[in-house]
């Protein structure tokens, strides 16, 4: 109660004595934590004096004896602890009596005091121990401190620099272990599977990963590249190509016989940028139809809708091409209207080919089903003219109309007849013809993967057979003679020569046509030779489209201008037929003269074997030029070469005729014999005159 009583009564404290107040106590607390440091390092000091004390006195006692020794250390720990045991109670007695003083005579309490107090030698010599151990790991942890220190005291810009100098160094690295890497690979050869690996691997036994495989793959390419110095000993050629063909085979899922088919056709390093290509999706391509829309129209509404696009190409007005789209593009309003037609880029370029213009052309579209090509026709007439789509099979024919109703075209008339019988059912009927053929597939591999393992080359062939049927067909069908027609245009989704080239080779060689440049100004031409095969010289006016190439479909284009209806084979008959008829008026010549000399008893052997002997060269090849001269409005290219001066052989004949009448002016005044002597000279006669021959029967009549 006194000691609430004096606290109630003391006075109220000013605000500079309470100032003064604290600034005591933080001096004496200041105070006792220099004294206490000092206390603390005294006795650090003192175990480190012990601690050297040790060791001396051990090597002191080592040369005496045993006993000395026992009994000096056993003398000497005892005293040391002794010693010790005073030391440490002093110490004790002497902090606890100071503690007491300071907090008895200073009037200091805390509650933390316990662990302010200096702690005893044992932890603090564990601690330094420890301290000692950690001191590489405090170096790293201070050397990256530091470091971090370091970089946030830089600038922005050393920081830049810092980070691209450490780049570069890491650059270095990278093209020194490349650089090591690209000479181990020229210097060291490789060396082609071993018999016993191949078993293996066709058996089974060992399954080849395909890293390993186009690894392999590109092996034998650096070989084949520089075959000389890099091959195997003992190695030929066809070794490297067999096992690549092999590898390809497996890598990429063909037959083998089609890889083998397409590394005829390009090199090694093109045809397996051919394979990898056919691997890779084709860009989504729509075309827009201008018969109810224009192109930026509808760029504008799809871009509404989410979809990113972009124009197609420089050759190309209506075609563009989907990056992303958020919706399906064949289910868009605009679709569904018929704004626009989902169709590869690729079969843009026939139509472009033939071009059809409006008015009143009659187009006959040979194999047309989905009706993709069919539209675009349409598209380009603006709805004018005739358009006549034919498919063999109805239920494609189908699809066909559908598309015809969705984009508005008005003047197409489908129909379902076998292509192979349209040139005689309907012989010079049309103007223009677009036949896109059946083919094996061998260029949208992209879109049909089956193709790699379905297909064969007997498949090829049976393609190509009916190729040129139905191109026979279309040309029988063209009308040569119509204002601005004449023309067709051949297409295949294909990129096999057979399909190709040969194909229309085979129609240069059987028909009265020529090829014309398609107007495209991209493609490959077309080849002129394949391994032992030499084509036609214009046939490198026709274009090859590759995935590798254009990232398009695989694609052939060639086009065709008809100029008769003349056929090789029809000469051929025609020259047949007019040599019989040539050795029938010769004979029967031949017997009337020999009647009439021996009537009158002149004439003698000489002049009778000179009268009867006929000059077969002569007259083949004045029928020759009869021939020509038929088909002198018209020349292809196969007959241009076969052309000759007709001046000169005119004169022979004329020469020739002369020295036959005067042989045979004695028995010619006969009717019968001049009337058939007229009839051949007709014949004969490779000039337009027509006078001709009619003075020299005036003059035989006059003799």
């Amino acid at each position: 109660m006194g000691q609430k009583g004096k606290k109630t009564r003391s006075p109220v404290r000013t605000r500079s004595a309470m100032k003064s107040g604290r600034e005591t106590q933080a001096l004496r607390k200041k105070k006792e934590m220099e004294e206490r440091l000092a206390k603390e390092s005294e006795s650090e000091s003192e175990v480190e004096s012990e601690s050297e004390s040790e060791p001396g006195s051990e090597s002191g006692s080592e040369p005496g004896s045993e006993s000395g020794s026992e009994s000096g250390s056993e003398s000497g720990s005892e005293s040391g602890s002794e010693s010790d045991e005073q030391s440490s109670g002093d110490d004790a007695t002497s902090n606890s009596g100071s503690d007491d003083e300071h907090t008895n005579s200073k009037g200091f309490t805390d509650e933390n005091s316990s662990w302010l107090k200096p702690k005893s030698n044992e932890t603090t010599t564990t601690k330094k121990q420890q301290l000692l151990d950690s001191d590489e790991s405090d170096d790293d942890n201070g050397s990256k401190s530091s470091d971090s220190e370091d970089d946030d005291d830089l600038l922005e810009i050393e920081k830049e620099s810092k980070l691209l100098d450490q780049q570069l160094i890491v650059e270095q690295e990278e093209a020194d272990t490349e650089l090591r890497r690209t000479i181990a690979k020229n210097t060291a050869t490789f060396h082609l599977p071993t018999t016993i690996e191949l078993t293996d691997e066709q058996d089974g036994t060992r399954v080849v990963p395909p890293s390993e495989l186009r690894e392999r793959i590109d092996e034998i390419l650096t070989v084949l590249a520089d075959f000389k110095n890099g091959r195997e000993p003992n190695r030929s050629r066809c070794e490297y190509i067999a096992q690549l063909n092999s590898d390809m085979s497996e890598l990429f899922g063909y037959l083998p016989e089609l890889v083998e088919y397409f590394l005829t056709m390009f090199n090694p390093s093109e045809t397996l940028e051919f394979l990898e290509a056919s691997d890779s999706p084709r860009p989504l391509v729509i075309r827009t139809n201008t018969l109810k829309t224009r192109r930026k129209d509808l760029a504008a509404s799809l871009l509404k809708r989410g979809v990113t696009l972009d124009p197609l190409a420089n050759w190309s007005k209506v075609g563009l091409k989907i990056t992303a789209s958020p919706i399906p593009i064949g289910a868009t309003p605009e679709y569904l209207s018929g704004q626009y037609m989902l169709q590869s880029a690729a079969s843009f370029c026939p139509c472009l080919a033939l071009n059809p213009t409006p008015g009143k052309e009659v187009v006959l579209d040979l194999s047309s089903a989905p009706g993709g090509k069919t539209s675009y026709l349409a598209q380009l007439m603006r709805n004018t003219g005739t358009i006549v789509a034919n498919d063999l099979k109805p239920e494609r024919q189908k699809a066909t109309i559908a598309n015809i109703h969705r984009l508005g075209v008005r003047n197409v008339i489908t129909c379902c007849y076998d292509g192979r019988k349209l040139g005689k059912l309907w012989k010079n009927r049309f103007t223009k013809i677009l036949l896109d053929a059946p083919c094996s597939g061998l260029g949208v591999i992209s879109r049909d993967p089956s193709v790699k393992v379905q297909r064969t080359i007997k498949d090829i062939d049976q393609c190509s057979h009916l190729q040129k049927e139905l191109l026979l067909s279309a040309i029988d069908s063209l009308n040569a003679k119509a204002k601005g027609g004449g023309i067709m245009v051949y297409s295949t989704c294909s990129v096999s020569v057979k399909e190709n080239e040969e194909v229309v080779d085979y129609l240069l060689n059987n028909r009265d046509v020529k090829l014309l440049d398609p107007g495209l100004d991209f493609g490959k031409p077309g080849f002129t030779r394949y391994q032992q095969k030499r084509f036609h010289p214009s046939i490198a006016k026709t274009r090859r489209f590759y995935p590798h190439v254009h990232n398009m479909d695989g694609f052939y284009v060639a086009k065709i201008l008809k100029l008769s209806d003349r056929r090789p084979s029809d000469a051929i008959v025609e020259d047949e037929e007019d040599n019989t008829k040539m050795v029938v008026d010769s004979e029967e010549a031949k017997d009337k003269i020999d009647g009439e000399v021996d009537k009158d008893g002149e004439g003698d052997e000489e002049k009778k074997e000179k009268s009867t002997e006929i000059d077969w060269g002569k007259r083949v090849k004045k029928q020759i030029a009869r021939q020509k001269k038929r088909s002198s409005d018209a020349v292809t290219p196969r007959n241009e070469d076969r052309t000759v001066d007709r001046g000169e052989r005119s004169k022979d004949e004329s020469s020739d005729k002369d020295e036959r009448l005067s042989k045979k002016s004695k028995v010619a005044n006969t009717p019968a014999f001049a009337k058939s002597n007229a009839k051949n000279k007709r014949k004969k006669s490779s000039n337009a005159k027509v006078n001709k021959p009619r003075r020299r029967k005036q003059e035989l009549d006059a003799m």
